[in-house]
């Protein structure tokens, strides 16, 4: 359990999934740690939504159990939260809606009119959130139009981290890095924008005030403490976007050194000193702390494109047959003997921001088996990350060092085609949990028991580096134009098909 005397910070991830709540040391030794899964209800096509009641019972389960096994003082609560999640409530602070995740896609179609727009860009670039259907913003729209009984209802609009923090901490806010995944707030002034606003039909007063990443709420409520086993004095820090802590959890924090994480879905991002967005907005710009931002894009097609080839090409296989997936793709030559797969199973985020692409095998001949097939599925996946590394570098990013983490990189094949198709060592790093770590690290800088979270960059011990294997890379290179030229081919189908899909039988 370490040194006893030794301060500990519990970092806490509010994930789309699960809640995980780690305790580290200064040192960042990880002492203990628990999770506790929630599902993701999806009840109408584009839907994904959740019970936020569900997600603040798993945060109290999560620190419960790890404050039992720990036996010690917590310094501290420090946390992470998925980002773009939206919720409405009432003037007692009860939800009215569920919790909208950064995947539901039904404010597709306000996104759209709004990107089609000049004022479009002009807001992605002022806000650093792209005019997509994953943005609060678009969910505003949304609700606006679709439901304005209700959106008249609502006294305030949050996300799950600010409420959770209310029933915790009675107190409503809303950090900077959260805040600037919504599409509400303007980079440069760090306040709500007024354009924003008034597109949504909202005001100021109807949102969580802003608060920087590293501010400390001064105890817990008799209720949470309780609920915790904590004492009612143990300060909370309100933390930050999951992606940006992520970038902590790495080590990735220096200019140059890019973050590359891939669970369900994926991201890539590096950590900038002055906030700024593309002239063609292919990246978002989000806030960590005061003085660093993260550039990046995100990716809805991670891991779950391997879970959905074991559903429809082996589903013999049973659940958790990842191990057998991967086996059956090592069988496959690189490049997949000239099977590409566009792999836009939940639309797409970075770099076209659109809810319009589906999925697409194209290439596929006679002589094609089920081994090719899951393996272009893998490599869509990193060819797609290729692309938001283009765009990274494209807003004048210098990428000199790539880490990677995420359930994917416990796999070898995983790691070898993704420093394959990048084209470019990727360094793995050891034994953090991602985000729980980075919000535990940004609490130890807000608590005064770290001088900065540079410290990150010399608590993350790199375990492996996958080098690029020339040919397969020259390979990849030679595969990745066709790749992103298919999406601009492809746009005037895919928009075809959702205009035909209402008219097409069921299920």
């Amino acid at each position: 359990m370490g040194d006893p005397l030794r301060p500990v910070v519990i970092g806490v991830d509010i994930g789309t999934t699960s809640t995980k709540a780690v305790a580290y040391d200064v040192d960042g030794a990880q002492l203990a740690h628990h999770a506790v899964g929630y599902p993701l209800d999806e009840p109408h096509p584009g839907y994904a939504e959740q019970d936020a009641r569900h997600i603040h019972a798993a945060v109290l389960e999560s620190v419960r159990t790890v404050v039992a096994e720990l036996n010690r003082p917590v310094a501290g609560l420090s946390f992470a939260s998925a980002m773009h999640s939206l919720i409405g409530l009432d003037s007692d602070g009860t939800p009215l809606t569920p919790s909208l995740t950064w995947a539901d896609s039904r404010a597709s179609r306000q996104a759209e009119r709004l990107r089609a727009v000049p004022s479009g860009l002009a807001l992605h670039r002022r806000t650093g959130t792209p005019v997509h259907p994953m943005a609060p913003l678009a969910k505003l729209l949304w609700y606006a139009e679709q439901e304005p009984v209700l959106f008249g209802r609502v006294a305030y609009w949050v996300g799950i981290k600010d409420w959770v923090l209310l029933r915790l901490c009675d107190a409503l806010v809303i950090d900077h890095s959260v805040a600037s995944a919504t599409g509400l707030m303007d980079l440069a002034q760090l306040s709500w924008d007024a354009e924003a606003l008034g597109l949504a039909g909202i005001t100021a007063e109807q949102l969580p005030q802003l608060v920087p990443t590293t501010t400390v709420l001064p105890g817990l409520t008799a209720e949470a403490a309780t609920a915790t086993g904590l004492p009612q004095e143990t300060r909370v820090v309100v933390g930050a976007g999951d992606g940006p802590l992520a970038n902590l959890g790495l080590g990735a924090v220096a200019p140059g050194v890019m973050a590359c994480s891939v669970g369900t879905s994926g991201a890539m991002r590096v950590v900038v000193e002055r906030p700024g967005v593309d002239p063609l907005g292919g990246v978002f710009c989000y806030a960590l702390t005061e003085h660093r931002w993260v550039v990046g894009g995100a990716i809805n097609n991670g891991g779950i494109v391997l879970d959905w080839a074991g559903e429809a090409l082996a589903p013999e296989l049973g659940e958790d047959a990842e191990e057998e997936l991967l086996a059956l793709a090592a069988r496959a030559p690189v490049g997949s003997g000239g099977l590409i797969m566009l792999p836009y199973l939940l639309s797409e985020r970075a770099p076209h921001w659109s809810a319009l692409p589906r999925g697409a095998y194209v290439g596929l001949t006679h002589q094609h088996r089920r081994a090719h097939l899951v393996r272009a599925a893998m490599e869509g996946v990193c060819q797609q990350l290729a692309l938001v590394l283009a765009s990274v570098r494209a807003a004048g990013n210098e990428v000199r060092e790539i880490r990677a983490g995420g359930g994917f990189s416990r796999s070898p094949l995983w790691r070898q085609m993704l420093a394959d198709v990048l084209g470019t060592p990727v360094r793995f790093p050891a034994g953090h949990e991602g985000s729980a770590f980075g919000a535990a690290l940004l609490g130890m800088q807000a608590l005064g028991l770290v001088p900065s979270v540079d410290v990150a960059a010399d608590l993350v011990r790199i375990a492996q580096t996958a080098r690029p294997d020339p040919a397969a890379a020259a390979t990849y290179a030679a595969l990745l134009p066709l790749f992103a030229g298919l999406y601009d081919a492809l746009v005037p189908t895919f928009a075809a098909l959702r205009r035909l899909a209402p008219a097409l039988p069921p299920g």
